[in-house]
């Protein structure tokens, strides 16, 4: 099946709950005052070229949390573009004071469903990177439908990845990795940079995370996965 045949992605479950959580003032202020600079609408993705004033490799990043591996990319690496998506505005709202205090200029952000928005964007290489780190796990068996990481979600990312556009991922739930390595081994679209199997014996390409570092206090065992557009 070529790009321009990939079926429509449909989005009947999602992979997260909106938990508002309690905003605090700073919070307040950075998404009221900031996200017209910050934000990005969902119709701004039928042309991605026009998400940012100019043209440079665009990182993704889905679930970002509270943004600490953004925003310290965007820091790290000024000559590319970030977007990030996250739905729990507390995590958005902190993101934006700490980017707008650090100067950042290379950012982008967005607080709907990353999955149906992108699906809704044209079918065009313009992805050249995307981390999903630490998504949801929905460890309960019954749950795992509703896992971001699917063939299906697959399927639409490969009609907006070009060549040798990487796929990143993190989870510190064993039966999670598990699932993340048999679905994105088995898609055509995708190659495991470590092989059939194989993890990162470093992720020297983000920081440690708030999530990453609760998992490490339970005693679970980070995994991160590189894959490449074929």
């Amino acid at each position: 099946m070529s790009d321009s045949d990939t079926p429509a992605y449909h989005r009947r479950i999602r992979s997260f709950v909106r938990r508002e959580g309690r905003l605090t003032p700073a919070q307040s202020r950075a998404l009221d005052a900031l996200m017209p600079r910050y934000g990005v609408a969902a119709e701004a993705f039928a042309d991605p070229a026009q998400l940012f004033e100019r043209p440079a490799p665009l990182t993704l990043e889905i679930g970002f949390g509270d943004g600490e591996n953004l925003l310290a990319a965007c820091q790290q690496h000024p000559e590319r573009n970030f977007l990030g998506f996250e739905v729990h505005r507390p995590g958005v709202g902190r993101l934006l004071d700490r980017a707008d205090k650090a100067g950042v200029v290379n950012l982008k952000v967005s607080t709907d469903d990353a999955a149906e928005t992108l699906a809704q964007s044209a079918m065009t290489p313009w992805i050249d990177s995307l981390y999903v780190l630490f998504p949801d796990p929905w460890h309960k068996a019954r749950h795992h439908k509703r896992r971001l990481i699917q063939p299906a979600f697959l399927d639409m990312l490969a009609g907006r990845m070009g060549a040798g556009a990487r796929l990143r991922l993190a989870t510190d739930w064993a039966d999670y990795a598990e699932h993340m390595l048999a679905v994105c081994d088995a898609h055509p679209a995708f190659e495991n940079v470590n092989g059939i199997g194989g993890q990162m014996p470093t992720a020297d390409d983000r920081i440690e995370t708030k999530f990453e570092r609760r998992g490490l206090r339970l005693g679970h065992t980070i995994a991160d996965f590189d894959y490449r557009r074929v």
